[in-house]
Parts: structure tokens; C-alpha cells; sequence
């Protein structure tokens, strides 16, 4: 019988070889949730014996790992923006590059409307609304997604982080009407579906194969669903509210250019750690027309 210390090393040592970039990361998230553990309770078990079940367990996982699952699917948790997010292979995994539409909603907001009632479309998971709302613990938000698995996924990453007198989960389809008396809002944000079509079948197959390929996919040209945005759902915004898009590389202009001609007073971006402008915010005239030129 092994101890934890040596299950996690045989399971690490297992996927270098098999050129698993994360391999000590993913070592330690399999052997914590096949016994039942957070990371910091294994970390703390160390030194103590498994049981054979568990063992068996974390090979099974680590033979799914090898096969090209994720290790968030196998799990069934993540990490976005420090809070835990339940994750199904009905929603996409929360990456490190949406956490900027975090520090962004955070930028604006915080000393100018602490308050805001945010509108996150095409919310998957609900980490974006989620994350907000835990950083900023005025606002209010309401998280739309066309599917209803999605949507039960974020309810319960809602309930999860304490968020449910704030937070609101709502089926509706991003590039259509809006529902009637959804009211009005300060802020919308959204990472909506942006790879190309004929790029789907390039990915790497961990996403490919893995993850649901209808939250990826953006049209031919990728932009389908910031058009349908800016037409059906512009109008909520309030009088100088701000919108925040995530968007690919390479996209951000053509998103800039449909935000200004669909009548925003201005237009400015925001870098990921890469350096590639990956939050594209548009900033609706005042009441008074002013042009609102600051972010």
C-alpha cells in the first residue's frame, strides 16, 4: 500500500513522461479527488496510506488523462479568478485569459459604480458573474445562456460561491431579442463563442474532442455572435454603460470597428499577459450626448 506522497509522484512521473505540460499540477488535482480531498488536504495527508481503491481510482483517471480528457472534466472542478467552479463537458473549462474581463469590470466599476447591475451573455459556467460578484459585493447580475445544461451548471457555481440573492440565471439566445422587462444594466460582458468554423477541426483535441464544440464556435468568420450582441442587446446598456467583450487574437479591430458603427462614444482595449489585446470595452454616450472618452 502506497501513501499519498508516493501515489502523487508515481501519477507525476506518469504523465511527464507522457509529455503532460501541467504534470505536477494534474498529478496532485487526480489523487486529491479520487480520495475525497481538497489540495491542501493532500497536501496535508501526505505522509498517510491510501487504500487500494483509491489507487485504483487515480489510475483510472490518469488512463482517461492519457486519452486527452481534460483534467478539469475529470475532476469536475476548477480554479477561475481563486473561486472553485463546478465544470461539466457542458460548459468550457474556465481559462486564465477570461480572468482579465474580471480585472477590467473591476477597473471601471470600482470608485465609479460599485453598484452596477451587470448582464454576462453567454455565460457558460458562470465564472465570469461569478468572479464579479464575489470581487465587487454591491453589484448585481443576471447570467444568460442559450443552453439549459449550461445554465444548471452555473446555478449551482452560483449556490456554490454564496451568490444566490445576487446573481440571476436566465435561458435566453445572445443573437435574438432579448426577453421582455429585463430592465436596464451598467455593464455587459461577455465571452461569447469566437473560433472560426473551418478552425474547429484544428484545435488541439483536448478542446476538440472534449469540450462542447457549440460554445466555441463563432460563425465563418468568428464574429457572429458580437453582431448579434450589438443589434438585439445594446439597447439595455444604460446611458454611458460600458460593454466588455473577450475576444481572439487577431479580432479585437474588426470587433472595435462593429462596436463604434453600432453608435458607442468610444472604444479601447485591454492585454493579456501574451500582449495580445484580448478585452475589447465600448462605452455608450451620456444623457447628454457627452463623448465619454475615459476608462
Amino acid at each position: 500500500m502506497k501513501t499519498y506522497n508516493e501515489l502523487y509522484l508515481s501519477t507525476r512521473n506518469i504523465l511527464r513522461q507522457r509529455g503532460v505540460e501541467g504534470f505536477n499540477l494534474e498529478a496532485r488535482l487526480l489523487v486529491a479527488q479520487a480520495a475525497g480531498k481538497t489540495p491542501s488536504e493532500l497536501l496535508r495527508d501526505m505522509n498517510l496510506y491510501t487504500t487500494d481503491a483509491v489507487e485504483q481510482t487515480v489510475l483510472d483517471y490518469t488512463s482517461r488523462r492519457l486519452r486527452g480528457e481534460p483534467v478539469a472534466y475529470i475532476t469536475g472542478f476548477w480554479e477561475f479568478y481563486g473561486l472553485p467552479m463546478i465544470v461539466t463537458p457542458d460548459v468550457l473549462i474556465p481559462r486564465m485569459d477570461t480572468e482579465l474581463m474580471v480585472d477590467t469590470a473591476k477597473e471601471i466599476l470600482t470608485g465609479r459604480k460599485m453598484d452596477a447591475r451587470i448582464l454576462d451573455l453567454c455565460c457558460g459556467s458562470g465564472c465570469i458573474a461569478c468572479a464579479i460578484g464575489h470581487e465587487l459585493p454591491a453589484t448585481r447580475l443576471v447570467a444568460v445562456d442559450i443552453s439549459a445544461s449550461a445554465l444548471e451548471v452555473c446555478r449551482r457555481n452560483v449556490a456554490l460561491n454564496r451568490l444566490i440573492s445576487r446573481v440571476i440565471c436566465m435561458q435566453a439566445d445572445a443573437t435574438s431579442s432579448p426577453p421582455l422587462s429585463l430592465g436596464q444594466f451598467d455593464m455587459i460582458v461577455s465571452n461569447p463563442p469566437y473560433i472560426e468554423s473551418a478552425e474547429i477541426l484544428t484545435l488541439e483535441p483536448s478542446v476538440r474532442d472534449f469540450e462542447p464544440i457549440w460554445a466555441l464556435d463563432g460563425g465563418a468568420d468568428g464574429l457572429r455572435f458580437y453582431r448579434g450582441i450589438l443589434k438585439y442587446w445594446r439597447s439595455l446598456l444604460k446611458p454611458g454603460g460600458y460593454l466588455l467583450f473577450e475576444v481572439g487574437e487577431g479580432q479585437a479591430e474588426a470587433v472595435k470597428e462593429m462596436i463604434l458603427a453600432a453608435g458607442f462614444a468610444a472604444v479601447d482595449t485591454r492585454k493579456d499577459t501574451l500582449g495580445v489585446d484580448r478585452v475589447v470595452i465600448g462605452r455608450m454616450y451620456g444623457e447628454d450626448s457627452e463623448l465619454y472618452t475615459g476608462f
